[in-house]
């Protein structure tokens, strides 16, 4: 106390000295301990604010503090986890000081970057005095976007005490909506910090979501097969040693969004949680035979009616179509005249046709692809190049047991390539040609549910046979839905090829904000001029005209060719690597 006061006569007797003298020179801790005090006893701490942890950031969710208040923290140390739109990323603190005070809790989401999250003071001065800011300049986060407010109400009710709301994650930076797969937790189970919670499928693979907290899981709020908004609630956990049967469930999750995108309500059943769902081809035949679903037992995932469900119950029980009263005598000739030659399916037996459910990774493939060649101007190039060497060589690595692919140096010489036109490397973005530091090659694999492009990271800095291991690895991961969100999202240029298909030649569709992909077809055997035999492969450079002009793609392929056609500068050399390293660097 006699020091704080000592401080501030020095700082009483400064500013009266000043009226009558110039400003003395004063030793830095002296300023210190004379202007970083606002009152005798409150000490102007410094602000932490919610940094930018990646290039698209605008909002983030403290999972855990790492520091409590009155820690001291030295350069280097880790402050808090932060779940951004990518992954959760560790904040480091590059001072020291003492964390004085927590303005933002744990758990507390959509945290605007900027918002003050917490004070810190100077190791000599006493973190418990710490000034808090006025109100006026302290930021309040939302608990939701504005967007989400209509689809999930129940978001920004606060849960009685010792219970938590779980609502559906952004497992992804674009995901708006997910489907629950599978429950790997029931009601009543005990939860600890990592445990996988639910298998959820995202517009790009299928991911398990993993809690951060422990506790027990109450209430689960929507079954398994059901499309949910991202923040809308799907279930409740407590505090261990709670009740867990008497949790208290928001009366505004009655506004959830049914269990599945095409669902409806059955007429004249009450909605409950244990209704059934079907899609409009099911409704539609419950209204031509005038059956009602509550009569039909379900054998799809939880509480679903399938097709195939009404069509055996239909033949079973002998049922006649019903004449609707909508039925109208034009409508038949159009039917008709649409589906030439097929006549209506006799009553009693199945229907020749199928209804196949589109998957949510499928429909944003196919949302993403229409405003990729929409919106971007597509142009291409195509060269063939001459694969003896190549063929040749892979088969002498053969015998020597290292098993490489066609597609492993076509991924090698398209790094290196990459390395010498740095103007295909690049991406546009808000009307900006942006050129990426680094190599990394996305390289396209067919999965059950679709397209998807996992990377090889930092491709011209690994060798033949490392490019090889790390795309059969990458291949496997994505059938089996394992792929991490890093290992699919950004990437500076992709690869797609069909050769091994027997595809000769095709024309690959951009992937944003990517400005190039390569289609490579398969090898093929020609007559040169002198009428020998040689074998050729056609690729196809598709790139974004407003990035990328005709003599920089063609400067790109003639570099693709000559790599190619002599590709033991790919199997030994290690100069360009390290010239692209240096000069990554």
């Amino acid at each position: 106390m006699a020091h704080m006061i000592g401080s501030r006569l020095v700082h009483l007797s400064l500013k009266y000295a000043n009226r009558v003298a110039p400003r003395a020179f004063v030793p830095l801790k002296c300023q210190r301990l004379c202007f970083r005090t606002s009152s005798i006893l409150d000490v102007a701490g410094k602000e932490l604010l919610m940094p930018s942890l990646s290039p698209t950031m605008e909002s983030g969710t403290i999972v855990k503090w790492f520091k409590k208040e009155g820690d001291k923290i030295n350069p280097g140390d880790a402050i808090a986890d932060i779940q951004t739109d990518k992954a959760i990323v560790t904040m480091e603190f590059d001072d020291e000081g003492i964390l004085a005070k927590i303005i933002i809790s744990e758990g507390t989401k959509d945290i605007k970057v900027g918002t003050l999250i917490a004070l810190t003071v100077e190791l000599d001065e006493d973190w418990k005095t710490v000034e808090m800011p006025d109100s006026s300049s302290v930021q309040t986060p939302s608990a939701a976007p504005a967007s989400s407010e209509q689809s999930s109400p129940a978001a920004n009710i606060e849960p009685p005490p010792g219970q938590q709301n779980i609502s559906m994650p952004a497992l992804s930076p674009t995901m708006t909506s997910g489907t629950i797969i599978k429950w790997l937790k029931k009601e009543g189970d005990a939860v600890e910090p990592g445990d996988a919670l639910a298998d959820i499928q995202t517009d790009k693979a299928v991911m398990t979501f993993e809690l951060e907290e422990e506790g027990v899981l109450a209430k689960i709020l929507v079954p398994e097969s059901s499309q949910v908004e991202v923040g809308q609630l799907i279930a409740i956990m407590v505090e261990k040693g709670m009740d867990w049967k008497q949790v208290v469930i928001p009366t505004s999750t009655k506004s959830a969004p049914s269990a599945a995108p095409d669902s409806v309500q059955p007429t004249g059943v009450k909605a409950s949680s244990s209704e059934q769902v079907y899609g409009l081809a099911v409704k539609r035949l419950l209204e031509e035979y005038g059956l009602s679903s509550g009569s039909i037992k379900g054998t799809g995932r939880t509480n679903r009616l399938l097709k195939s469900d009404v069509l055996a119950y239909i033949q079973a029980h002998n049922v006649k179509k019903v004449t609707p009263k909508s039925a109208s005598a034009p409508e038949t000739p159009k039917v008709q005249l649409s589906r030439p030659g097929i006549s209506d399916t006799p009553p009693g037996r199945p229907s020749p046709y199928e209804d196949i459910e589109i998957s949510n990774i499928r429909a944003v493939i196919a949302k993403r692809l229409g405003e990729s060649k929409r919106t971007i101007p597509h142009s291409y190039a195509l060269m063939d190049i001459n694969i003896d060497k190549l063929i040749e060589l892979r088969g002498k690595l053969k015998t020597e047991n290292i098993n490489v692919s066609i597609n492993d140096f076509v991924t090698k010489a398209v790094a290196h390539a990459l390395v010498e036109c740095p103007d295909i490397n690049t991406w546009y973005q808000n009307g900006q040609i942006v050129r990426v530091s680094k190599v990394d090659v996305s390289v396209a694999v067919a999965t059950k549910t679709g397209l998807i492009t996992p990377i090889v990271s930092d491709t011209a800095t690994k060798s033949l046979t490392d490019i090889s291991k790390n795309i059969r690895e990458l291949a496997e991961k994505a059938k089996n839905g394992k792929l991490k969100p890093h290992e699919f999202q950004g990437g500076s240029f992709t690869i797609s090829n069909l050769g091994m298909f027997g595809i000769k030649e095709f024309s690959a569709i951009i992937n944003p904000p990517q400005t190039a992909v390569l289609a490579v077809g398969a090898g093929r055997e020609e007559l040169d001029f002198s009428l020998m035999k040689v074998t050729k492969m056609t690729t196809r450079l598709s790139y974004d005209r407003r990035a990328i002009d005709e003599d920089q793609a063609a400067d790109f392929l003639a570099i693709l060719k000559a790599m190619l056609e002599d590709p033991a500068f790919l199997a030994a050399g290690k100069v360009q690597a390290l010239r692209y390293k240096r000069d990554a660097y």
